[in-house]
């Protein structure tokens, strides 16, 4: 089980509107507290917790300040998921993380948990928690990947990627972009087998859009 997990909370939260023009997307209450700190519950019991911040970043890092939590900061500029990764990398260390967005709900099992029961880093670079559109509340569009039997992830598909998963991270270094998506890395995980995918049994709510907060506390409080 990684002992690191790396939050996900520097974007600019534009498909919010007018709910992030004063504050981050994470800081948005959702059933009585803010988003972040729902995605917070999930961490405990984990060793080194890391938080990522560009887009207002002092309200996170004052949010956080009476914590163990650290913050990587962002600046001049965002730098995607797989760069803050990468940026992020000192303060996690060098063994397989935990990553986490912070704009969604879940109800049902511990997903870093469900991640931990599947994870086999002899097979695998990446684990990513997928769920199937009928179990994703919220989502617009279609899926991401699909699951193959032997649990490889391919691209189309009809499951959605929940923003949870386990993923190695020394190829992180193979990509010469300084802002560049997880996507990329993915892609060099996938031409050699060792990007998987595990269903989550229970219920996701993307909370990265308005309407997304009323579903979310519907389905918590459900």
């Amino acid at each position: 089980m990684p002992d690191a997990v790396m939050l996900f909370a520097a974007g600019f939260g534009t498909r919010m509107g007018a709910l992030t023009k004063d504050k981050p997307k994470p800081m948005i209450p959702v059933a009585g507290k803010p988003l972040l700190d729902h995605a917070l519950d999930l961490t405990e019991g984990v060793t080194t917790r890391v938080v990522n911040a560009h887009y207002h970043a002092d309200q996170i890092k004052a949010h956080l300040s009476d914590t163990d939590i650290s913050v990587s900061s962002e600046t001049p500029e965002i730098l995607d998921t797989g760069g803050g990764l990468r940026h992020a990398l000192p303060l996690l260390g060098t063994n397989p993380v935990y990553t986490l967005n912070t704009d969604a709900a879940w109800r049902g099992p511990n997903p870093l948990h469900q991640l931990a029961k599947t994870w086999d880093p002899d097979t695998m670079d990446a684990l990513l928690l997928c769920v199937p559109l009928d179990r994703a509340i919220g989502r617009k569009g279609g899926g991401d990947f699909d699951i193959g039997s032997d649990g490889q992830l391919t691209r189309p598909g009809d499951v959605v990627f929940t923003g949870a998963q386990i993923i190695k991270t020394d190829r992180l270094a193979e990509i010469e972009e300084t802002v560049f998506s997880l996507r990329e890395l993915w892609s060099l995980m996938a031409d050699t087998g060792r990007l998987h995918g595990a269903l989550y049994p229970g219920q996701w709510c993307d909370v990265g859009h308005p309407d997304g907060i009323a579903l979310a506390e519907d389905m918590l409080h459900g």
